[in-house]
């Protein structure tokens, strides 16, 4: 029997599912910077502090390697933190509990300790917030052994996919992006899971495998029903998760299709589009009728500018761009 749903924004979602797993699980924690604060975290945790506790919910000072060390023992002890990283960019002050300490626990261990714990990063780019504060870091978490990482990209999954991600007995980066907090989807009410590491293909089409992730397959989206209008049938895969990726539903695409655009809201060089890449090449070279297009930023830091932002960051028209690139030229 399938579970009613309603319609709700990406931010509320979020909200309701920390509400929910706050509330069903003891041991689930919440700690982070501006988890009382709008301003920090939109309307993700609105109400949680009030609800649950200063004990449950930990306002933070802005220490980010010294509350995700504080994070990281809690869960070595038995609690579900969720810590919470308002810019992605400040998670670098956080490496060592993050990628020498969690995600090693579990090897170290001989499988005799785990470490429960969900880092959720979130991604600010746009409004000339500049470099430091504009940067897609997700490719750098993939690279660790021992760390999964959740790509979500609509209310429906960002709510299954965090449940799935609390519930894992090791650390899972959970990637947020705030230009997701206005998407409005269905969700259904209850709880519901989604594997982390499955895929789903958002639209069937014959021509081209698009591939992306995140708030950036918004945009792929977009071009896709323009390029339709054009008679190029786009296949739309979301991967969803980026470690582990669905390699199985990149395969059964591209073997249909024979041609492969990845977009990919961060930097090209030693990004995650270069990971799909090498997997394709190495596993489907033979299926291929082309070069494998990758539609990433430009290798240099997010600009100041509003009018440098227009040019910077990955529109659907651009993506056009590259499927008429690779569907008009005979190979």
């Amino acid at each position: 029997m399938s579970l009613k749903s309603r319609k709700l924004s990406y931010s509320d979602t979020i909200n309701e599912t920390l509400d929910y797993l706050l509330a069903t699980d003891n041991s689930v924690i919440l700690i982070g910077q501006g988890v009382k604060s709008p301003w920090y975290v939109g309307s993700t945790c609105n109400g949680l502090v009030k609800k649950y506790g200063e004990e449950r919910v930990l306002d933070t000072p802005i220490s980010e390697n010294g509350i995700t060390g504080a994070a990281v023992g809690a869960a070595i002890v038995g609690m579900k933190p969720i810590i919470v990283h308002p810019r992605m960019d400040f998670m670098l002050y956080a490496f060592d509990p993050i990628i020498n300490q969690a995600a090693n626990w579990h090897f170290m261990s001989g499988g005799k300790s785990n470490v429960q714990i969900v880092f959720w990063g979130i991604i600010n780019r746009g409004g000339e917030q500049a470099a430091q504060h504009s940067q897609s870091l997700y490719s750098i978490f993939a690279h660790i052994p021992g760390l999964k990482v959740i790509t979500p990209s609509t209310p429906y999954d960002v709510k299954g996919l965090l449940i799935s991600a609390v519930r894992e007995p090791n650390p899972v980066l959970f990637v947020d992006d705030r230009w997701l907090y206005s998407i409005i989807d269905e969700v259904p009410e209850g709880e519901y899971e989604i594997p982390i590491g499955k895929g789903i293909i958002r639209k069937e089409g014959k021509d081209i495998s698009l591939v992306s992730f995140s708030y950036i397959m918004h945009e792929a989206s977009k071009a896709t029903d323009q390029l339709l209008k054009e008679g190029i049938d786009v296949e739309l895969i979301d991967l969803r998760s980026i470690k582990p990726y669905d390699k199985e539903l990149l395969l059964e695409s591209v073997k249909k299709t024979g041609k492969l655009i990845i977009v990919d809201g961060s930097w090209k060089t030693g990004g995650f589009s270069a990971e799909i890449a090498a997997f394709i090449a190495e596993n489907a070279f033979e299926y291929l009728k082309g070069p494998i297009i990758r539609v990433c930023l430009p290798d240099v830091p997010a600009p100041a500018s509003h009018i440098l932002e227009e040019e910077y960051y990955i529109t659907s028209d651009k993506i056009v761009q590259a499927v008429r690139k690779i569907s008009y030229h005979d190979f």
